[in-house]
């Protein structure tokens, strides 16, 4: 306890005077925004809610400076309690089924979400959060890494992004609706390449320049050791573009999370051109007119990439356990994984039998058999699920794209569905049956 006590004191002491310009900061965005909903919007109610939300961070400012734990505002001890949730294996199940009804939530009221005093206020109460939550020791160890400030950074980057992109699909969206052109089309007056793009460009080689000097200047380079096989640290972190590779790998073979699925990541890209057959929402922001492409996009992209990178990143810490946001990182923290083939389910605890086994010296034919009777309810339900269910979901959810598709492309574009869907299946059975393989054939290196 008197650790803690002294751990958390310096960690507030390394980040006090930072921590009361972080507040500047805010107050000085509030401020800009309430002047600008008086001065441009007219919206004289909505810039005092700002104004005094501004004149808090002001007063926060000089309490975060001041270095006492008693007057720096934090994250209540209630809150840490609560994220104790996304801890152990429980957490990897909160997350995703959390992150999933996040997505669809947003999706479904994209119409409030994109109004721009609900992202700005999104936004704050994000930043507020990252403020109050910076005081936590086992918190700051995290985001205040150098190898993670950038994810933070790359984290609202995509936020606001997203938030832009879908805010434009919805008002054409609307015009469209009501027989308007959408806004691109309001303004396609081709502009010169000299001197307009290289001017442009040239700005912003200068503004990324000077970041990246404070940027250097500002955080040390994340240098550590040299390798060594005596010397591994704990975790062991692919780079953070690889870290959704790395967590496919606790649920596949890598021949399959390292080779397969990219693959057929950069194939499925290459494919859109030849697979597309709707002519509409070329050129400009849309949903309604692209549902289908959209969803696969932002399932594929933010929920089956994005948020694994979260995950590797911020959660996963030693012995490549979950722990909570406000968690101390222990090495010596052991989860027991009792993870079971289906063949084992199924002959063992279904029908309470050994797992066929050719007798030693068998022929090579014997031995194709007992391994295929083995692992028959598994090669079964790929077979169906790769073969049998592609027809079936041509003639119920995709009959008319499947009309319009003809054969070959439609085959292609729903096997591409399958394997990605794969991953999210996958990891569902490992958390709920603690399922490690469906065919488990070590004899010749092939697990799935």
């Amino acid at each position: 306890m008197l650790f803690a006590a002294v751990e958390s004191a310096a960690a507030l002491e390394s980040i006090a005077g930072g921590l009361g310009i972080y507040y500047l900061i805010l107050a000085a965005m509030n401020a800009v925004c309430a002047l600008y909903l008086w001065r441009n919007k007219n919206e004289p109610g909505q810039a005092l809610v700002w104004t005094i939300i501004a004149v808090i961070f002001v007063i926060m400012a000089p309490l975060a400076m001041s270095g006492n734990p008693n007057m720096v505002p934090q994250i209540p001890d209630w809150f840490k309690s609560a994220s104790m949730i996304l801890s152990g294996k429980t957490g990897a199940v909160v997350y995703s089924v959390g992150t999933t009804v996040a997505l669809v939530t947003l999706f479904l009221f994209r119409r409030f979400f994109v109004r721009p005093m609900v992202a700005w206020s999104i936004l704050n109460i994000a930043l507020v959060l990252m403020g109050l939550s910076a005081v936590d020791p086992n918190f700051q160890k995290i985001v205040t890494k150098p190898d993670n400030v950038p994810i933070v950074a790359l984290v609202f980057l995509l936020g606001y992004f997203t938030w832009l992109a879908t805010a434009k699909a919805v008002k054409n969206d609307d015009r469209l609706r009501q027989g308007l052109p959408p806004l691109e089309k309001l303004d396609d007056e081709k502009v010169l390449v000299w001197p307009d793009l290289v001017y442009t460009e040239l700005i912003c080689m200068i503004g990324v320049t000077a970041l990246l000097l404070v940027w250097g200047i500002m955080l040390k380079a994340p240098l550590e050791y040299a390798a060594s096989s005596v010397l591994t640290p704990n975790p062991s972190k692919a780079p953070w573009y690889f870290l959704g590779l790395q967590e496919m790998l606790v649920y596949f073979d890598p021949w399959y999370a390292g080779v397969v699925l990219p693959s057929l990541v950069i194939f499925g890209l290459m494919a859109i051109p030849f697979l597309d057959y709707n002519k509409q929402g070329n050129g400009y922001y849309t949903i309604n007119q692209r549902k289908f492409a959209y969803l696969v996009f932002q399932f594929g992209f933010l929920e089956l990439w994005i948020t694994l990178i979260i995950l590797g990143t911020f959660l996963r810490g030693p012995n490549w356990n979950f722990f909570g946001p406000f968690e101390n990182w222990d090495p010596h923290k052991v989860e027991v994984l009792n993870n079971r083939d289906l063949s084992q389910i199924f002959w063992i605890d279904l029908l309470g039998m050994p797992l066929p086994r050719a007798a030693s010296g068998s022929s090579w034919l014997l031995e194709v058999y007992t391994i295929f009777k083995r692992e028959i309810v598994g090669i079964a339900l790929l077979a169906g699920y790769f073969i049998i269910l592609p027809p079936v979901l041509a003639t119920t959810v995709f009959r008319k794209a499947f009309v319009k598709m003809g054969f070959l492309r439609y085959m292609l574009m729903s096997n591409l569905l399958l394997f990605m869907l794969t991953l999210p299946l996958k990891m569902v059975l490992r958390w709920t049956l603690n399922l490690k393989y469906i065919v488990h054939i070590d004899e010749w290196f092939l697990n799935f």
